[in-house]
């Protein structure tokens, strides 16, 4: 595994083509995305993981109703902060299904030995502590506002928030700081980690092209990431269980996003510098 990917890029921001993508193109992602989830339909292989995830999240919501509370929407409206390292699992089927290769559901195990890895995870180390930190001022926040006390039942909580002052401004303020955070990882991550497992260009290369592409495409990913909201709440209220579908539709769809948004200005190879050949992706010879 090679670990200077981490610090030495491969390749550099000038051989990244940052290309315009317009609301039809989330539609075609959107459609793409769809389409690949789609043979995994059965329930008896690749969806397995995303099942598990879905239940395993869930249970954790629920212990948290159990004993902290104001947590609840916190932790729910955190999953997207996480999302896309999440999906990166779902974002090597796209690449395989694009270069034609097997879809098994297993080879996302074979990502252990992908010299991006090191990369996938200080990114996804990332993500995480902006997810804790997004846990630590909600939680703060509400502790401001209502004190140390924590309600004893949701509609006691639902009730608190909803029909005093402290609560709206809870909500109003709670979202303003959500947003910032959410705003931040679609910046770093909505084309970055399909960059990273596609050409392993390093952390900072990956970064910053991501954060490129949003500038270029303000309004377009603003509205990528209010369609991505919205799927969530959506899934969220079908007991957790609809993030076994929305996960891996989103992901597949993030990866043709990708396609979309980033081209390279030269033919490139960057696992080539690992000693592992990889076909050239149709993105590439472009």
């Amino acid at each position: 595994m090679n670990l200077q990917l981490l610090a030495l890029p491969v390749t550099t921001p000038s051989t990244l083509i940052i290309r315009k993508v317009a609301p039809a193109d989330l539609k075609e992602a959107l459609t793409k995305g769809f389409n690949d989830f789609l043979p995994i339909l059965d329930f008896l292989g690749k969806p397995l993981f995303t099942v598990l995830f879905s239940i395993i999240y869930s249970i954790i919501c629920i212990f948290l109703l159990s004993t902290n509370m104001p947590l609840l929407f916190p932790l729910m409206s955190g999953f997207a902060l996480v999302g896309p390292f999440v999906a990166i699992g779902f974002y090597e089927m796209s690449r395989r299904r694009e270069l034609g290769l097997d879809t098994c559901w297993t080879h996302i195990f074979d990502l252990r030995h992908s010299p991006a890895l090191p990369s996938i995870l200080a990114l996804g180390l990332v993500l995480l502590t902006l997810f804790l930190c997004w846990l630590v001022a909600a939680e703060s926040l509400y502790a401001g506002l209502f004190g140390p006390s924590v309600p004893k039942t949701l509609n006691g909580l639902l009730t608190e928030v909803f029909t005093t002052s402290r609560g709206w401004i809870l909500i109003i303020v709670g979202h303003a700081i959500g947003f910032v955070f959410a705003l931040a990882v679609l910046s770093i991550s909505v084309v970055s980690f399909p960059l990273l497992l596609d050409n392993n260009v390093g952390v900072a290369v990956a970064v910053l092209t991501s954060i490129r592409a949003v500038l270029a495409n303000p309004f377009t990913m603003a509205i990528w990431g209010l369609i991505i909201a919205a799927s969530l709440v959506a899934a969220f209220l079908f007991a957790f269980i609809g993030l076994a579908f929305v996960v891996p539709v989103f992901a597949h769809a993030s990866w043709h996003l990708y396609r979309k948004a980033v081209q390279y200005d030269r033919p490139f190879v960057a696992y080539e510098m690992a000693n592992e050949i990889r076909p050239q992706s149709p993105a590439i010879m472009r």
